[in-house]
């Protein structure tokens, strides 16, 4: 029986004869149903039209995207540490080319995802390379196909290895995830922060949405709460969910100058 995928937010479901009644991701208010209806593909039609590209984002990180865009167009990135090669974030597409250049990569031992709208196919890409996901548990219920690979993790934070940190900062979804990779930037610090920190189109700044399709924006507290659980952390690179959507230089400024504003427009005159 197939898996199928929802076409407008990518994500792959339990196996079944026919296709689900519909899907909850895009049903609930932070994503939408696509203007045609509820639409549904498979993996197999989803590799004859599509393929991914592989490219160098820095120094250990790789990007890979699906072209032509599919779903929300999300990347996915390789980080490649050598003490614990991961996946960040997830695509819907997964064929023998992509498994072939992450192996070539040096593989993966995990795969770890920031939030729901990105577990696409996750677990394809967990049997492929015979490792665990990492999903907050407070989403649990936004699992679509339920899998052993699936990791559930409680708490705050989650050390995967030295220098490698998952961050619950909620937000988006409750358990809203970046991830904290202490030798990125060349050894000055790197946050892989999927949308729960959107990095702007100016590339300087970042910003923080309860659904970004609908125009939801978040509270104050909820912004304050991204804010305390990553200032611990050093960072001078921030990569965000899509293709060359980078903050460069001085991170943990932007993101703390990004905060203040925000707070700023919503009558928040207090410090971020």
């Amino acid at each position: 029986m197939p898996h199928y995928i929802c076409t407008t937010c990518g994500v792959q479901f339990a196996e079944s004869d026919h296709p689900p009644p519909g899907c909850p991701i895009c049903e609930d208010e932070r994503q939408y149903v696509g203007w045609d209806g509820q639409q549904w593909t498979t993996l197999a039609e989803l590799r004859a039209e599509h393929t991914n590209v592989v490219r160098a984002e820095a120094a250990d990180l790789t990007g890979i995207t699906t072209e032509p865009a599919f779903a929300i167009g999300q990347r996915a990135l390789l980080l490649r540490d050598p003490a614990f090669p991961l996946l960040w974030d997830c695509l819907t597409l997964i064929d023998d080319a992509s498994v072939t250049a992450v192996r070539a990569a040096g593989g993966i031992r995990a795969v770890a995802i920031s939030h729901p709208h990105y577990y696409s196919a996750m677990v394809e890409w967990a049997h492929a390379f015979d490792v665990p996901v990492y999903l907050h548990a407070a989403d649990r219920a936004w699992v679509m196909r339920p899998d052993p690979s699936i990791a559930f993790w409680d708490g705050e934070t989650l050390p995967l290895a030295e220098g490698i940190t998952l961050i619950r900062c909620g937000g988006h979804f409750a358990g809203g995830t970046v991830l904290h990779w202490a030798a990125g930037a060349e050894g000055r610090g790197a946050l892989l922060s999927g949308d729960v920190l959107q990095v702007g189109q100016d590339r300087k700044s970042v910003s923080f949405m309860y659904s970004y399709p609908n125009y939801i924006p978040l509270d104050a507290a909820a912004v304050r709460r991204i804010a305390t659980a990553t200032a611990p952390y050093q960072f001078d690179r921030v990569y965000g969910a899509f293709r060359d959507r980078n903050v460069t230089v001085g991170g943990n400024e932007v993101v703390r100058q990004s905060v203040a504003r925000y707070l700023r427009a919503l009558g928040e005159e207090r410090d971020a």
